[in-house]
């Protein structure tokens, strides 16, 4: 099938991830119709009508690929010919280990390599309704999309789509707890829906703790609000820790802390004045979030004051928390594991509007639900990477990784970084390098071989999955490789 035999798809949203899917349908042989509203219509947050316009940092993060999930991803990305990758690299700023870039270069070469595809049709305007003759639209509008558009979605998906400030709480590695400090125990031992009774670990504080974390709280600098969220109200669902704290010192110790229905093995017959509970974030049972600890103090405070909760004083943490104003789906719920939308499979989803977050998996994400609307069109069928990749883990997290928990709400869903948490476990404990043990430390000598294990295996399936794999054609028939090229 020509290229002229296939009909395009509509691609909604100029920023990475849709700049991503629009050029890996091109370059697959599918003909696409980029949309983005800006500069007919701006944005309170961008400055120009470029493509993949960066309205934050210029950093791109990590580009260890070894010891660090972003890092590894950025190497993924760059194996499966990634478009912002490659403007990235071609415009890269001195930052250390980590990849920065110009930012007014970067944009200017994603958007001259779009403006240069033959395949790829530019409409500029907004959509607030994808046409009903669509039958293939990718929707990457990110955390600023569009009032009309986002009341589509609504109506569409049966669900809220969420825009508020939206408090994340920060989610550990479970293997950074101390269990000689923290318990496994629900409240009263109640056992839930696919619950035991010892659902959530516990964190106890004496009164002291408790006043000392309290003034902590209080004390800690902010996150200042950006210009364009300051009209966006809290959603009451989910206050920041410090917003309740200064409702009163006892707030939250009748709030999230409650010491109520637990006992702590540790100190038996000793009722903890509070306690700090988190529960299991993921199905791989590697992450656990803070429960109620949504707030907006700055990450280097969130470190200082969260590890003086005891049993957390060594946590690693997956995801700090964070208030911004967003827009996102409840993914796991709504899309299908090839980012389909359940209720309407002509529709798929990119971006943060996922649930994902950050520049970099924003622009993965699109990287594969560009593939996957190109094998679409070409009457082949495109596996998602396994979950031992970092596309891989992040897409499982947005579509099913997530758990729901009969106290969360409608839905816990929050938006997440990649991280070394999403991915399967090693089969066994990786060797480490007794001179790394000596230089660093036997623990940060074992972490640094657990990641290098999980990095080294990810590249390993990824080779596997693009190289090796041959699309099944509708038809029934095998056909050679044609959406993935071949790593070198």
């Amino acid at each position: 099938m020509t290229s002229s035999q296939i009909q395009a798809v509509h691609v909604v949203g100029g920023g990475l991830a849709g700049s991503e899917a629009a050029w890996q349908l091109a370059e697959n042989g599918v003909p696409v119709v980029l949309h983005e509203m800006r500069p007919s219509r701006a944005t309170a947050a961008h400055k120009t009508g470029d493509y993949a316009e960066l309205v934050c940092s210029n950093s791109f993060r990590s580009d260890d690929k070894e010891h660090n999930a972003v890092g590894l991803l950025h190497e993924e990305m760059r194996r499966l010919g990634s478009l912002i990758m490659r403007a990235a690299d071609a415009n890269q700023v001195p930052a250390g280990g980590a990849l920065a870039v110009d930012r007014d270069g970067f944009s200017a070469a994603v958007s001259q390599a779009l403006a240069a595809h033959p395949l790829i049709e530019h409409a500029r305007g907004e959509v607030a309704v994808p046409a009903d003759d669509w039958d293939s639209v990718i929707v990457a509008t990110g955390p600023l999309t569009s009032p009309d558009l986002a009341a589509s979605i609504r109506a569409r998906t049966g669900e809220d789509a969420l825009a508020f400030f939206d408090a994340i709480a920060p989610i550990v590695h479970r293997e950074s707890i101390d269990m000689s400090q923290a318990w496994f125990q629900s409240r009263y031992d109640k056992a839930g829906p696919g619950g035991s009774g010892a659902d959530y670990i516990n964190c106890p504080m004496t009164r002291e703790q408790y006043d000392a974390f309290v003034e902590a709280l209080l004390a800690g600098d902010k996150t200042d609000f950006k210009d364009w969220e300051s009209s966006t109200p809290y959603f009451d669902g989910c206050l920041p820790v410090e917003v309740m704290a200064e409702r009163g010192r006892e707030t939250l110790r009748h709030g999230p802390m409650k010491p109520f229905g637990l006992t702590n093995p540790h100190a038996p017959g000793v009722r903890p004045y509070a306690v700090v509970q988190l529960r299991q974030d993921n199905k791989l049972g590697t992450l656990y979030n803070m429960v109620g600890f949504q707030t907006k103090l700055k990450h280097g405070e969130q470190v200082r004051v969260f590890r003086a909760i005891p049993g957390l004083q060594n946590a690693e943490f997956a995801r700090l928390g964070g208030l911004h104003r967003n827009t996102f789906i409840n993914s796991p719920k709504l899309l299908d594991a090839h980012l389909r939308l359940k209720a309407n499979p002509a529709w798929r989803f990119a971006g943060q509007i996922t649930g994902c977050e950050g520049y970099v998996e924003s622009a993965a994400v699109g990287l594969m639900a560009g593939r996957f609307a190109a094998a679409e069109r070409r009457g082949e069928t495109l596996d998602p990477p396994p979950p031992t990749t970092a596309h891989g883990a992040l897409l499982a997290h947005i579509t099913g990784g997530h758990i729901e928990t009969i106290d969360a709400g409608p839905s816990s869903f929050q938006p997440m970084n990649v991280n070394f948490g999403l991915f399967p476990p090693l089969a066994a404990p990786a060797p480490y390098d007794p001179e790394d043990a000596r230089k660093f430390g036997r623990g940060s000598a074992k972490n640094m071989a657990k990641k290098s294990a999980l990095s080294a295996r990810a590249l390993d399936d990824l080779a596997r999955w693009s190289g090796a794999r041959q699309a099944r054609r509708s038809d029934g028939k095998l056909d050679q490789p044609r959406l993935m090229e071949k790593i070198e």
